[in-house]
């Protein structure tokens, strides 16, 4: 008879839905489970059927005191995957939060940087790790303190979206740029670019912004495209059925294995950019940016900026290692690439929506700075 499995895991998350699925990779290469699969929000106490459940095991991500003292009297073997808390009392594996914290700070560090802050959620074991991680890399790099904000992420204390937004901007006017941010998480990020907007910074010119989890929709949803850690949770997954597995078997295994380390970075807009302590500079890249899709010339760059031709070019150069008009077709081009990659739109749509007045013009300045057709580096992302 195949092994009763109760995966209790949230499918709400990027995360959840990555840890699933290396489970059921373990579960294909492995053992055949019969899984029972419980959509569950984090917060939530335990549900009633678990008292009187017959299973052979437990994959949890939702563990709170009152869950682990029903799953203490089920006497069932559980691995767990919560990373809110402090040490667990079942055998667990989670993400290497202090490398995910590392990898952050070396990505900022990398463009230049010199202040730097970390925006976390407070009580969430997690993101101090995180924290803690990328705080310790800066100290070894920057001669600025590293600035920190952390407020409630759950629970009676935390704030409503507008009271927690003008907290974060007067945490962000308290801080001269350019700054380099990390957030402890996509939504964090997402919450720290809506900040910037409302105060006008620039980002990235003028705050520079990374997240965690490479959630595909949240980091498109925020304007600029958010750049993320890439924490490798389908292997934390895998790790997580082949410890369960071992447990239903009546092996002894160790209480917490070693943490997965993230994946890498995925770059986007929010970092694409080096550090530029000149504001009329971050202000004309910033309008560069925001309209070159439209077809935006160097000579409006000039009219609606308070800067000189001359001086547009030269700190352009300085700062980029290009021209104002190569600029511009950078950003078209990597727009163009955007759209090749995540839609099946028409070469001419694409070119309208890039700033290019021809299809065929787009067709040039892609093969000339990809090396490839917009034709031929769509087949190959598609490989």
């Amino acid at each position: 008879m195949k092994p009763k499995v109760a995966l209790i895991v949230e499918t709400s998350s990027v995360y959840g839905r990555d840890l699933l699925s290396g489970i059921v990779r373990h579960m294909r290469m492995h053992d055949q489970w019969s899984v029972f699969l419980e959509q569950r929000d984090l917060q939530l106490d335990p549900p009633q059927w678990l008292s009187t459940w017959q299973g052979d095991g437990i994959i949890s991500r939702v563990t709170t005191p009152t869950f682990v003292e029903a799953i203490k009297r089920t006497g069932v073997p559980m691995v767990e995957l919560t990373d809110r808390f402090g040490a667990s009392q079942f055998p667990g594996v989670r993400s290497d939060d202090a490398a995910i914290g590392r990898a952050g700070a070396m990505h900022l560090i990398e463009r230049g940087f010199t202040k730097f802050a970390f925006c976390g959620f407070a009580g969430e074991a997690w993101s101090k790790r995180r924290q803690d991680a990328f705080a310790a890399v800066i100290r070894a790099h920057s001669s600025h303190e590293c600035e920190v904000y952390n407020s409630p992420w759950t629970g009676p204390a935390a704030l409503n979206w507008e009271d927690e937004q003008q907290r974060l901007v007067d945490w962000l006017n308290g801080i001269k740029p350019p700054v380099a941010v990390m957030a402890c998480s996509d939504i964090r990020g997402l919450h720290l670019i809506d900040a910037c907007s409302r105060v006008d910074l620039a980002v990235p010119e003028e705050v520079a912004v990374i997240g965690v989890d490479n959630d595909e929709l949240l980091c498109r949803i925020c304007s600029p495209t958010l750049s993320s850690v890439i924490p490798n949770a389908e292997e934390v997954g895998f790790r997580a059925a082949e410890l369960l597995a071992r447990l239903m078997k009546g092996e002894s295994v160790e209480p917490v294995g070693e943490p997965i380390p993230p994946l890498g970075v995925a770059a986007r807009q929010s970092t694409d950019v080096v550090a530029i302590d000149d504001s009329n500079i971050a202000a004309a890249l910033r309008f560069m940016r925001e309209n070159a899709c439209r077809g935006v010339t160097v000579e409006e760059v000039i009219e609606n900026t308070a800067i000189s031709r001359s001086t547009l070019e030269r700190q352009v150069r300085k700062y980029l290692g290009r021209t104002p008009q190569e600029e511009i077709r950078h950003v078209q081009i990597k727009r163009v690439r955007e759209l090749l990659q995540t839609t099946d739109l028409p070469a001419d749509r694409i070119a309208a929506l890039c700033g290019f007045a021809h299809p065929e013009y787009m067709h040039v300045v892609f093969k000339r700075v990809m090396g490839v057709t917009p034709g031929e580096f769509r087949r190959n992302s598609k490989l």
